[in-house]
């Protein structure tokens, strides 16, 4: 293995945040952001801003911050794209994740983040619309962003910039003859293939531009082979897909229990009401199909019905969700979960988690923007593994299993950092002996 050199953050070098949908998730972080440097608020789930690094037996070692040096709150950027033209401070008081006590205090700063025009098309998100949009090709769309990227780099003397999707989910789709290879996704882009969406015109900018790039939602998008083969080409690092929050968090962190304990596994009912702009979307059968994916996966990952077919085999697992507009962001989950145990005798687990779904995100677009550039600086590229502790649909190398348990996810985040940790106090002892 070669060795790991890291590019330092130097004090002053100003990181841009670019993001794809100004909606609940991305004001509520951008605002949080804001809070927490105001001293407003703490950055509460954020493993960046107040985790301490796991050492391999398990003890905390120093504070995450200490050892592996990232671009600080006030040295971070933030803008993005939307089709609905509010600005941030607008966008947050519409969303109503976060009081408006707390929100009139940031006034100023969010009202200075502005959407740029986005790329979008009703046909992939059939529940929004907005007059904020670019207008040609999809080449001229991607082009168009390109022209954003750099602008905005340039604009804010930023030195770097990674991108976040934070936009809705798009309708189910596979991976097609546009797909397949660079050159094909760009000449399907010259001839505006209806099979290329939104969110692969933002990968593709993002990658063209030198930025990594982090998928938020479900998204079929820079998992394509198109898109892995650009990242490879720019030597630039990927992450995805689909936040982990609320009820997926929860089935990661209980289906390992049921595992390491060897009890059987009958089946697992998922049902949640939302009423964001994120429930409107999924409200569409189509969308919800996305999102479904992403989210029946984690059980054969965890629990291995191969392994233990007498345990886990033939599992019912059922996921619904329902937009139900009263609860705003506020999203409620229940889980009903038949388990069997000694004899097979029955039993059953109840979970009712009522939580604030951008509450739950917004500190993972922090991490997920820090963590990637930090990548970025290291010089990794494509599919960052060791990031799948965010996400509910790990992407992967091809061929290479994704590991969905939460306590192994957060096994192999902390061993990357202690990689990287390593690697930088290696580099400043080397500069003091120089």
């Amino acid at each position: 293995m070669s060795k790991l050199s890291i590019r330092p953050q130097r004090p002053g070098d100003r990181l841009a945040v670019l993001m794809p949908g100004l909606g609940a998730v991305a004001t509520t972080a951008i605002a949080g952001v804001e809070a927490v440097k105001r001293k407003l608020g703490q950055p509460i789930g954020s493993l960046t801003q107040l985790g301490y690094l796991l050492e391999e037996d398990g003890s905390f070692g120093p504070s995450i911050q200490k050892v592996v040096p990232m671009p600080q709150l006030d040295e971070l950027v933030f803008g993005g794209w939307d089709p609905i033209a509010d600005n941030v401070y607008q966008a947050a008081r519409r969303a109503k994740v976060l009081d408006h006590h707390l929100v009139d205090q940031l006034e100023e700063p969010l009202s200075a983040v502005k959407p740029m025009k986005a790329v979008f098309d009703k046909s992939w998100v059939r529940r929004l619309d907005g007059p904020n949009v670019k207008t040609g090709s999809k080449k001229a769309m991607a082009e168009a962003l390109c022209e954003d990227i750099r602008g905005f780099l340039q604009k804010n003397g930023c030195a770097r910039g990674v991108m976040v999707w934070t936009g809705s989910t798009e309708v189910y789709a596979e991976v097609g003859p546009a797909h397949q290879s660079l050159k094909a996704f760009e000449a399907a882009l010259e001839k505006s293939d209806p099979t290329i969406a939104p969110s692969m015109i933002y990968a593709y900018a993002a990658l063209k531009c030198g930025l990594a790039y982090l998928n938020g939602a479900p998204n079929l998008s820079a998992d394509i082979p198109a898109l892995r083969e650009l990242a490879e080409r720019e030597g630039l690092p990927t992450g995805g897909k689909d936040f982990k929050t609320g009820q997926t968090l929860m089935k990661t962190t209980l289906a390992p229990m049921l595992h390491a304990r060897l009890l059987g596994l009958e089946g697992w009912f998922s049902t949640n009401i939302l009423g964001n702009r994120d429930g409107e979307v999924l409200d569409d059968k189509d969308s919800f199909k996305t999102k479904e994916v992403s989210k029946l996966g984690v059980l054969d990952a965890i629990l291995d019905a191969e392994k233990y077919p007498e345990l886990y085999q033939d599992i019912d697992h059922k996921v619904t969700i329902h937009y139900y507009p009263p609860r705003g962001d506020n999203k409620e989950g229940w889980d009903a979960i038949d388990i069997k145990g000694w004899l097979g005798y029955g039993m059953a687990i109840k979970v009712n988690f009522q939580c604030r779904d951008s509450i739950l995100a917004a500190p993972l677009v922090l991490d997920l923007a820090l963590l990637g550039d930090l990548a970025h600086r290291a010089g990794e590229k494509g599919p960052q593994e060791w990031l799948s502790f965010f996400f509910k649909s790990p992407v992967t190398v091809p061929g290479r299993r994704a590991v969905m348990d939460l306590f192994r996810q957060q096994r192999n985040v902390h061993q990357q950092l202690r990689r990287y940790a390593e690697a930088i106090a290696a580099s400043a002892a080397g500069a003091k002996v120089g």
